[in-house]
């Protein structure tokens, strides 16, 4: 926690006129007893472009600074508008309150403030040269933008910590990149050889698998080939010995039909339909295989 911590900051004169000084009523606090002062400042921001315009309008030393909480007025003079280009005059601009302790600044704030004329005609159509006389000053008090920093104060004890901290003997240390470039040269030696060992194992196991694939290619080939004819002399042999029966038994079959033909020229109707009837009970027989 900082020894001196910024409580409260008034503006007393707001608006005013542009060539009327800053007033500032200022309330901090003090935790310790401190064995230098405190160093006050106001500057104000001539330009937006370049910090060259800038003016510090006052500076003011408080001490000795009791333990508690303490209060005072800061007053500043206005700025020089000879050191301000004319173009940046009227408009907004910023004003900066700074404290620092044995030159160490710890607290900042920043004020937007807008300088306009008062006179409506010098507002509508400004002059080349500002009219300073004619000119009001408004700082937006209610929105000051804070920065603290962490400073060392009296005491080793009060300075902030340092980043990156001291490292004494990092120069006797062996360089990490020539450890790191060590061993990845290692792990990518021993992946090429893990690789190689691979990559011999995986052709001599596909030789392996090549000739017992081509082996069993040929033999079932061969074996498909015999089936394949022992297959077609049975199928063979089968439709020859059908065709022969179905032969005979066509054969049988006309010449039953021709003595039939003579019995029914021979004899009546009856005869006739008797024949017809056996032959429609008992039709020739028919080897199915």
């Amino acid at each position: 926690m900082a020894t001196v911590s910024l409580l409260n900051v008034s503006v007393r004169n707001n608006p005013a006129p542009f060539d009327a000084p800053y007033e500032f009523e200022i309330t901090f606090e003090c935790l310790e007893p401190l064995q230098k002062d405190l160093e006050w400042k106001l500057t104000y921001v001539g330009s937006a472009t370049s910090s060259e315009h800038d003016q510090e309008l006052d500076s003011l030393l408080v001490g000795p600074i009791p333990v508690g909480v303490n209060k005072f007025v800061f007053e500043a003079d206005p700025p020089k508008t000879a050191r301000i280009p004319a173009t940046e005059v009227i408009g907004v601009t910023v004003i900066l309150l700074t404290c620092s302790y044995d030159d160490r600044e710890f607290v900042r704030v920043g004020y937007y403030v807008n300088n306009e004329y008062t006179d409506e005609a010098l507002a509508q159509d400004p002059p080349a040269k500002p009219v300073i006389e004619k000119v009001r000053r408004s700082i937006l008090a209610e929105k000051p933008r804070v920065t603290r920093f962490n400073i060392k104060w009296d005491s080793e004890e009060s300075a902030p910590a340092e980043f990156p901290p001291e490292q004494p003997d990092v120069d006797a240390q062996e360089d990490d990149g020539t450890a790191y470039g060590a061993e990845e040269e290692e792990e990518e030696e021993e992946g090429e050889d893990e690789t190689e060992v691979a990559e011999g194992e995986g052709a001599a196991k596909a030789k392996t698998e090549d000739t017992e694939m081509e082996g069993a290619d040929n033999t079932h080939g061969k074996e498909e080939d015999e089936e394949s004819d022992a297959g077609s002399e049975d199928i063979g042999e089968e439709s020859e010995e059908d065709d022969d029966e179905d032969d005979e038994e066509e054969g049988e079959g006309e010449g039953e039909g021709d003595e039939a033909a003579d019995h029914e020229m021979d004899t009546d109707e009856p005869a006739k339909s008797e024949h017809d009837q056996s032959t429609t009970q008992h039709p020739p027989d028919v080897m199915v295989h």
